[in-house]
């Protein structure tokens, strides 16, 4: 296996409006997605990240249980067999987030790792849901009423290409998890989001460097591009990018492009980095206790 890995971000804007059928904005999310995904093999990408429920808009500005439709077994729904069937194709991994239903009406916000022959490898789910109200018209990130928390622990996937690791989102303002995820073996951790101009971006570049400074792996930041009608609560920011672990930015994309970004992830890199800040051999867990309890 090469050292050498190239890391395919994908960001793009979503096109139909809100008020349109569940069915209508799944259809042309992911016949977009899919040329996309193409797009960034033909550019030599071996791993592919989408953004954050990528077959959709980010209909957590609102409260409608409309949107629960929108959900999906996991890899027994027809959006993980499809892109299966793709990463087959082109011997690629994806990592692929999408609305999961468990059962009759469990949900979650999960992302599903399919590895370059097409397998199922497993799934994330989201550990920490935010509810966060975003300007004064009612809209915000209102995920507790769509999404349970993650029950699924930090898993590390064996791809064919790298040892990656999941996070969504707002998870990334939690070290916690990201460093269980270096801590259980990530090469790459991916961060597919959705997050407007106005509330995050002050923290855009700043903490996921951090993280992958810390834990000495690289890490890809996923965000979705445009505005959403018809909440238009802001604008989704792009600027997806692949940090390596010094936190120096490999690749960068546009802040309103749809656009296909590929960097290049070297393992050979990781291990001097390790070498010279061995985090991981000087840190104190045993001091750490509090860190496991609940606050008062």
């Amino acid at each position: 296996m090469s050292d050498k890995v190239q890391i395919g971000l994908i960001q793009a804007s979503h096109d139909v409006d809100g008020n349109e059928p569940v069915e209508v904005h799944k259809q042309e999310s992911i016949r977009k997605h899919i040329k996309l995904v193409r797009d960034a093999a033909a550019k030599g990408a071996q791993i592919i990240c989408l953004q954050e429920i990528f077959y959709g808009p980010y209909f957590c500005s609102e409260q409608n249980a409309k949107w629960y439709d929108a959900a999906e077994e996991i890899p027994n729904g027809p959006t993980t067999i499809q892109f299966q069937e793709l990463a087959k194709e082109l011997e690629v991994v994806i990592v692929l987030p999408i609305y999961e239903r468990e059962g009759i009406a469990t949900y979650y916000n999960t992302a599903a790792v399919i590895d370059a022959d097409g397998s199922y490898l497993g799934k994330y789910r989201k550990h920490h849901i935010p509810q966060v109200g975003v300007g004064d018209q009612g809209y915000g990130f209102w995920e507790k009423f769509y999404f349970k928390p993650g029950n699924c622990g930090y898993p590390v996937f064996d791809t064919a290409y790298a040892k990656v690791g999941v996070y969504i989102c707002y998870d990334r303002h939690f070290p916690e998890g990201a460093r269980v995820l270096g801590l259980n073996g990530a090469e790459v951790v991916f961060n597919p989001s959705a997050t407007v101009a106005g509330l995050s971006e002050y923290l855009w570049k700043l903490e996921q460097p951090a993280h992958a400074v810390a834990n000495g792996y690289y890490l890809g930041a996923i965000n979705r591009v445009g505005y959403e009608s018809p909440w238009n609560m802001g604008e989704f920011y792009g600027q997806s990018y692949l940090v390596d672990p010094r936190g120096n930015f490999v690749a960068t994309a546009s802040r309103d492009q749809d656009e296909v970004i590929v960097g290049e992830m070297d393992k050979k890199f990781i291990r001097e980095v390790r070498d010279t800040w061995q985090f991981y051999r000087d840190r104190r867990p045993e001091t750490y206790e509090k860190m496991g309890q609940l606050l008062p």
